[in-house]
């Protein structure tokens, strides 16, 4: 077998698995294993190379950047099931009840704190679609439309910080969580507001999909609504300062701010009575299950990427990209392409895991800032949760959607939001301000993601890590023993 075809046909192999429907973390060890015994077997990849498993193995467990994801899902469970959601959305439907569209806009606007406040797809979309789209079709909103808005409102915890997302494309990025989400702030904000004006044009062109709500539907009014409305809107407000304002302020590290929102979340869930210990016990199994799925994918991503940079695949990715043409935008253009296309099939884990410590290094010897890139990237993948037929905020909404609400409602209303994304997409592309403008200094890094997996120990790129013992018996008796390897997490966190 030619040793040049086996990175392209492990990628395959590595895809089909997935479209089988084998788990990921399983798939992706399982033919990192098996390739790595064909290519030691032909002799393209030195058997030592897998020496780093285990310690990469290690890093994994002492990353302190991915400890923000079981705070922020702890908090955005607590904050979910605490009815916070539901108090948010009566409060602001009525307080936008009075004009057409008022509804969507409250699903927007409601969807766009609690994505600033969870982080949490599912959280959102399962709460909008309990309690909002009954109410929506109650009132004539056209189906389509009201499945649409609520879907991709949910959606806006995939780029709104403190989203999931964006903490593994710093962790697969190298690069500073915090400076992620202050990059990201802005894009999310355009794209709520995208939103509203897309449900703005419908209510003017198709006045009778978004009507208003009829007087008798409004059982708040004057002071009463306005003082509600304020004790609604407060606590979260706060949450959201306690958690990201300190986080851009400098103040807390990610990890940080992923506790102190933790522990927020159970100070607002106990003022308002409903913390017991049946919800403490199902955020705790949720969080608990969500962060062993993460910390598995991770090490069967390790195990497929030593196996592919050992076959050269990283060469073999380089050569693929890098004589695009148009150069830096060629190169994005069909990223970005790449991506929608993989997003039909695959979720954002899959390919934050899979794909993006490929191109990192492509991009980086670009010079290419990669937190715009990562910011654009985790714009794109946020399609995948929009894809007809795969989408999961569409199977979200499908579960908890009324009788009268079909699958080929819920896909034909997501198709326009999948539109304005990739519309957001392109302004990314077009104004990178809107992501480097609030950092401090454009951030490039030099070092590829390969580079900070394989290279603890000062091996030049490409080559297998030699263990230290053997490394001082290279350099000879009266050599002095070797620097310590670097802490990947320092590495990652940018220290």
């Amino acid at each position: 077998m030619n040793p040049a075809l086996l990175p392209p046909i492990m990628f395959g192999a590595l895809i089909v698995f997935l479209l089988i429907g084998y788990p990921v973390a399983f798939s992706l060890a399982a033919v990192g294993l098996l390739f790595s015994f064909i290519g030691v077997q032909l002799g393209v990849m030195p058997a030592s190379l897998l020496q780093a498993l285990p310690q990469q193995v290690f890093d994994i467990m002492r990353n302190d950047t991915l400890l923000a994801i079981p705070f922020f899902t702890f908090m955005g469970l607590i904050l979910e099931r605490s009815g916070m959601a539901e108090d948010m959305l009566d409060t602001i439907g009525q307080l936008f009840g009075r004009i057409r569209g008022g509804l969507a806009y409250a699903v927007i606007f409601v969807g766009a704190l609690l994505a600033a406040t969870t982080g949490v797809v599912a959280a959102s979309v399962i709460s909008m679609g309990l309690i909002s789209l009954p109410i929506m079709l109650r009132y004539g909103y056209d189906k389509r439309l009201a499945a649409g808005v609520i879907a991709a409102s949910g959606t806006l915890a995939q780029i709104i910080p403190p989203s999931l997302v964006l903490i593994v494309l710093a962790d697969q990025l190298g690069t500073s969580v915090g400076d992620m989400y202050a990059g990201a702030l802005v894009p999310g904000l355009v794209l709520t507001s995208l939103y509203v004006l897309y449900v703005l044009v419908v209510s003017l062109v198709r006045p009778g999909w978004a009507p208003a709500l009829p007087p008798e539907a409004r059982s708040l009014r004057g002071m009463q609504l306005y003082g509600r409305a304020l004790a609604v809107m407060v606590p979260p407000l706060l949450l959201i300062f306690l958690v990201l304002g300190t986080i851009f302020l400098g103040i807390a590290t990610p990890t940080e701010g992923g506790a102190m929102g933790a522990t927020g979340a159970l100070i607002l869930a106990m003022l308002k009575r409903r913390l017991s210990m049946d919800l403490l016990r199902q955020a705790l199994n949720s969080t608990l299950k969500l962060s062993t799925f993460v910390v598995f994918i991770l090490i069967g991503a390790r195990v497929f990427r030593i196996a592919f940079l050992g076959l050269s695949g990283d060469e073999w990715v380089e050569g693929l990209f890098s004589h695009l043409p148009g150069g830096e935008i060629g190169f994005l253009i069909v990223v970005n392409i790449l991506i929608f296309v993989l997003a039909f099939f695959l979720d954002f884990f899959e390919i934050a895991f899979i794909l993006v410590p490929l191109l990192a290094p492509i991009a980086a010897k670009l010079g290419i800032d990669l937190i715009w890139f990562g910011v654009l990237l985790g714009v794109n993948m946020q399609t995948s949760f929009m894809h007809p037929p795969f989408g999961f905020a569409l199977f979200y909404l499908k579960s908890v959607a009324p009788k009268e609400v079909k699958t080929s409602d819920i896909y034909w209303g997501a198709v326009p939001f999948v539109g304005i994304q990739l519309l957001m997409v392109g302004l990314v592309i077009g104004f990178p301000q809107m992501v480097t403008h609030f950092l401090d200094k454009p951030v490039t890094n030099s070092q590829s993601a390969d580079d900070i997996l394989l290279n603890q120990t000062g091996q030049p790129a490409g080559e297998a890590p030699i263990p230290q013992d053997d490394a001082a018996l290279l350099q000879g008796d009266s050599a002095p023993p070797p620097a310590p390897a670097e802490d990947p997490a320092a590495v990652l966190l940018g220290k």
